[in-house]
């Protein structure tokens, strides 16, 4: 998983080929720490997708551009437009994120 130290970091991705992974999290987040286990499975299970975790409170003006008001959130972007999201403030599972990455 990639992590951004930037907002200018974050910004290369949306410019660059491929299928994306924006996975918006917190550590304060109890339902984030619930699928934290899970994601390398996840990441190796979706081989065709590059994963960046965006700490939401290291980039809230990204958060909020992007109406993410709930976490665990999801958006992928593929060759820089946004292909589909899971975005909202319920627990999710291993099964479920990779439902939805299959469903892309």
């Amino acid at each position: 998983m990639i992590i951004p130290k930037s907002y200018e970091e974050l910004a290369e991705f949306l410019e660059k080929e491929g299928k994306f992974v924006f996975f918006f999290t917190a550590d304060c987040c109890p339902d984030c720490q619930f699928i934290y286990p899970a994601l390398p499975n996840i990441e190796a299970e979706n081989p065709d997708f590059h994963f960046i975790r965006v700490d939401r409170d290291d980039f809230i003006e990204v958060a909020q551009r992007w109406n993410i008001f709930g976490i665990p959130s999801f958006v992928v972007v593929e060759n820089g437009k946004e292909i589909g999201r899971l975005v909202n403030k319920l627990r999710k599972s291993k099964a479920e994120i990779n439902s939805f990455l299959a469903n892309l």
